[in-house]
């Protein structure tokens, strides 16, 4: 999932927007000038991002039939669910109601006060989460580049010299991320949003490119894998990297927090669900069409033995062309990580933070630093001291679990199975049920909570199977985290 791209132009858009709940507010027209096409454009965007990585791992633990039918059938969920979510945009009416222009407020309009606190819960813990999953994924990558780079120095018989400090390399990764946190509006930079969002296409389709060619390069013709995915060293431990894969598929089409965003750019008429409806349907079938690609490459050309993240796969192809791939990815962490998942955990702190001491001069002062950075075009920086403490503190914290639980494929499986159900299944799910009145106990009452019940049972059983998995990691670690190639 890659929400930076999506998110911030979404954000951007309704940058100038006053919020007056209770009532219906408009912009004016030229102010909303999205299309299905660019809301399509703004979904294929959220959408395809680091989990793309996984995917050919996940189908290899599925085989050749379940795993395709597994991306279709959370392609499946995830569209309908959208189109329910589609509709919560206004209130109460889909055509005619106020506007809702996040996720939080479409749950505000409909829900209890209960749910919504539910769902602050469930967003908070998604995005912290998922900046523990990036600081993972961006020392794997650095991990990557530093071992290749040690290859072509010493040759292949270098061995374990070339095993990569991982410790180090995200304590890199941390330290970046505290400097950019203390520069202000960093969410609001167009250019850090349009790079981030090219560096996401760069390194998906490069690890479908360099999965293919490696298929070529071992002649072709052959799959490799079975149908009834790869054998694990006992039925227990199969189960468990079933429900890992399935968890990794979830976190890889995870992108209703931002869809209401998304909608919000849209023009009107025609009404803006209808409209979003068609690019939930085109974005979404783009996508799935791209994973099925992405997962069955890789499965074909590893077979049983396919990586966990693609681009950290030994032999995949010429090594220069792999650091390329994997330069686009921390570049892709870097900003997403700040723009989309840390400024809103930061700017809920930092709210607790002042409401809790809102006489302490520490939460007040402030400090201006001259700096030069043309790209900012910023002549100043202003630092706060409750924010540099702040601020490092949560990263800090990301940092020390991404260290305790290095584990790229569990980690993802957890979010996946954390986000899933209740973001992208019982909210829109409730939402439609309050909008359209549907009485309990009726035919569509139920199969709704049919679909929603299936659903949890799937997030429960990946979030013990991904639970499970980190626990035996960790009994067989001997060293902290430390990247072997």
């Amino acid at each position: 999932m890659d929400k930076s791209g999506g998110e911030a132009a979404a954000a951007a858009a309704a940058a100038d927007d006053v919020e007056r709940r209770g009532g219906d507010y408009e912009q004016d027209e030229h102010e909303r000038r999205g299309t299905v096409w660019t809301a399509t454009a703004h979904i294929v965007t959220a959408v395809i991002g680091s989990g793309v990585l996984a995917l050919a791992w996940s189908v290899a633990q599925l085989g050749w039939v379940a795993g395709p039918l597994a991306l279709a059938g959370f392609a499946c969920v995830t569209y309908y669910t959208s189109t329910l979510l589609a509709g919560a945009y206004r209130a109460p009416h889909p055509v005619t109601g106020h506007r809702n222009r996040t996720y939080m407020d479409a749950v505000r309009s409909y829900l209890s006060p209960r749910e919504v606190f539910m769902c602050g819960v469930a967003q908070y813990v998604n995005l912290w989460g998922t900046m523990v999953g990036y600081t993972i994924t961006a020392t794997i990558s650095m991990a990557a580049i530093r071992q290749a780079d040690c290859l072509r120095r010493d040759g292949a018989g270098a061995g374990a010299r070339c095993d990569a400090p991982g410790t180090v390399l995200m304590l890199a990764f941390s330290v970046v991320q505290v400097v950019l946190s203390q520069f202000p509006g960093l969410e609001h930079i167009t250019w850090l949003s349009v790079v981030a969002a090219a560096m996401s296409f760069a390194y998906s389709f490069a690890g479908l490119g360099l999965s293919v060619g490696h298929w070529v390069s071992r002649g072709g013709g052959g799959l490799g894998g079975r149908v009834a995915g790869a054998a694990a060293a006992s039925s227990t431990r199969k189960l468990w990297n079933v429900l890992l894969a399935l968890g990794n598929i979830a976190f890889a089409y995870t992108f209703a927090e931002v869809l209401i965003e998304i909608q919000d750019t849209l023009k009107s008429p025609p009404p803006e669900n209808r409209t979003m409806k068609k690019a939930a349907m085109y974005g979404i079938g783009a996508t799935t069409i791209f994973y099925i690609s992405v997962g069955c490459a890789g499965y074909a050309a590893f077979g049983s033995n396919a990586p966990g993240n693609i681009l950290a796969a030994g032999g995949l192809g010429p090594l220069w062309l792999v650091d390329i791939a994997n330069m686009c990815l921390i570049l892709h962490l870097i900003g997403a990580y700040q723009q989309v998942y840390a400024q809103p955990v930061f700017a809920s702190v930092e709210r607790w933070a002042a409401s809790r001491w809102p006489e302490a001069k520490f939460m007040s002062s402030a400090y201006t630093v001259s700096v030069s950075i043309p790209l900012l075009q910023r002549g100043s920086v202003t630092v706060a001291p409750h924010k540099l403490v702040l601020r490092t503190a949560i990263v800090g914290a990301t940092t020390a679990v991404a260290l305790a639980i290095p584990f790229f494929n569990a980690v993802l499986g957890l979010l996946g199975a954390f986000s899933f159900w209740p973001l992208t299944v019982y909210f829109p799910i409730s939402m439609h049920i309050a909008q359209g009145k549907i009485a309990r106990g009726t035919k569509w009452w139920c199969l709704l909570q049919a679909l929603s019940m299936v659903c949890l049972v799937i997030s429960v059983a990946v979030g013990v199977g991904s639970v499970t998995d980190i626990v035996d990691s960790l009994k067989a670690s001997s060293s902290p985290f430390k990247i072997v190639g």
